[in-house]
């Protein structure tokens, strides 16, 4: 009795491997894990304002995490865009409206 036990637990530690597997394996789950990577070193938010010294310290603080995590510039952009709040998220949705589909300013 006590094999059948064993095996039905085996089945049921298998079982529960090839979900975790398969999640963990999942492509759409890149961009999560991605996130929760770089929000794991603490961003700081950035709100913007006139502060040009500020931006250019909010920036230099990603661009660090940005090199320990081997990010590609696509991934930069859109885990930047993740801790702009305020003026600079703003300024963010009016870029993007200004942009064509190919990332080309529209005139």
């Amino acid at each position: 009795m006590a094999a059948a036990r064993t095996n039905a637990q085996m089945v049921e530690s298998l079982a529960t491997l090839a979900i975790i597997v398969a999640r963990d394996n999942d492509p759409g789950r890149d961009v999560e894990k991605r996130l929760e990577h770089f929000m794991s070193h603490k961003p700081t938010i950035f709100t913007g304002g006139y502060n040009s010294d500020g931006a250019i310290k909010w920036i230099e603080e990603v661009e660090i995490i940005f090199e320990a995590m081997g990010c590609t510039e696509e991934n930069k952009t859109t885990l930047r865009v993740y801790v702009l709040r305020e003026e600079a998220n703003n300024w963010w949705r009016n870029v993007k409206l200004r942009m064509g589909a190919d990332g080309v300013a529209i005139v």
